[in-house]
């Protein structure tokens, strides 16, 4: 083979191949989602969130989160996370308001938002956070996975972390509507189909059990769903009467077929709305 055919090989293949990720300038902002084709690191300068003082019913998981996100943040041991339960009960608001409030008591911490797709590229994402000084929370919502998908496997370098480990900078933090991560009906598939069940579910079964915080979120009663619309009210200076504010959120909520903190910030962007009040 000619050197001239060998020299367009190798040029080729240059051209295939993925250009080196470039060092992220993670001092542009505190919050950022991660890219892929090509990999990059994207500041969010602004991010869509509510003060943590506005999360009413979920007092428990608030306080535990917040404590494990402080430790983390000044360098002390600190455990990944699992939010799991009812959806609209602010799991994904918890996170990224505790994050606020860390950054509100002067420490400094990145949030990086991981898409569950882009999982299988997670091992590019900690090299890049390993080598930086900063502390990260890498934040995946909506975490979930089906009878064949393989994702799961990525995810256990983020808990896991290999040979190497999970870089010291970096903590993992999930939601999702499911315990275990995986539906019930396929899990008890598995075990009912597989020569040996227990083997059969164990890898899967046992990411969550790789969490070290498990924070369960539950439906919210009738007071609850209330008390979170009163409090949207308190903060954003709207005055309404108490009967009417009651009758048309629980008319609102019956319409909806559901009670949860979702439904409340819906009822009351409704209500500013109507009010002329800008959110």
């Amino acid at each position: 083979m000619s050197r001239l055919v060998l020299n367009r090989i190798a040029e080729a293949l240059e051209r295939m191949a993925p250009a080196p990720l470039a060092a992220a300038e993670f001092g542009a902002a505190d919050a950022f989602i991660w890219h892929v084709e090509p990999d990059a690191v994207v500041p969010v300068p602004d991010v869509s969130r509510v003060d943590l003082s506005l999360l009413i019913g979920i007092s428990r998981s608030r306080d535990t989160l917040l404590e494990n996100t402080l430790q983390f943040a000044r360098g002390l041991p600190a455990n990944n996370a699992l939010l799991w339960g009812a959806r609209g009960m602010g799991k994904s608001s918890l996170v990224k308001s505790v994050h606020a409030e860390v950054l509100r008591q002067g420490l400094v911490l990145k949030i990086v938002e991981v898409q569950r797709e882009d999982l299988p590229s997670i091992s590019r994402l900690l090299t890049l956070l390993r080598a930086s000084s900063e502390r990260f929370i890498l934040f995946c919502d909506d975490l979930s996975f089906s009878h064949d998908d393989q994702h799961y496997k990525s995810l256990k370098a983020v808990l896991d972390g290999g040979i190497e480990g999970r870089p010291d900078n970096v903590l993992f933090y999930a939601t999702s509507n499911r315990r275990h991560l995986m539906p019930r009906d396929m899990i008890e598939n598995e075990r009912s189909s597989s020569i040996s069940p227990s083997e059969a579910v164990e890898e899967k079964v046992s990411l969550s059990d790789r969490f070290g915080l498990w924070l369960g979120f539950h439906p919210c009663d009738q007071d609850e769903y209330l008390e979170m619309i009163r409090g949207y009210c308190r903060a954003w200076g709207i005055e309404i009467d108490e009967d009417t504010l009651r009758a048309e959120a629980i008319e609102w909520q019956a319409t909806r077929g559901s009670r949860s903190g979702r439904v409340a910030w819906q009822y009351f962007t409704d209500l500013a709305g109507r009010r002329g009040v800008v959110l």
